[in-house]
């Protein structure tokens, strides 16, 4: 079975927790699904760049969360879910898993 690229992980948790957030209407399940795809990706990351690219992945991860926030504000809801999951996956992809 192929693995699925971090950059894909990630993205989608950063899309998939906020649906989730947003459909439920619970926010804990949101966030819930942002924290499990977080963590799948940081071990992607961890194996594929090491640990301090990781770090600084997973900080982009985090960061790109609560920068929605406010983008959302300017731009709406999902324009700045989809930006923000944009960049962390690029960000993925270029640090990590263009190597492999």
């Amino acid at each position: 079975m192929a693995k699925v690229p971090s950059a894909v992980v990630a993205a989608s948790g950063l899309v998939g927790g906020y649906g989730v957030a947003r459909w439920t209407r619970q926010r804990p399940l949101g966030g819930a699904v942002l924290a499990v795809a977080g963590v799948a990706a940081a071990r992607q990351w961890r194996e594929s760049a090491g640990g301090v690219a990781a770090g600084a992945l997973s900080a982009a991860y985090v960061a790109a969360f609560a920068g929605s926030h406010p983008l959302a504000r300017k731009v709406g809801a999902w324009p700045a879910v989809f930006a923000v999951a944009g960049a962390v996956g690029l960000a993925s992809w270029a640090v990590a898993d263009r190597r492999g």
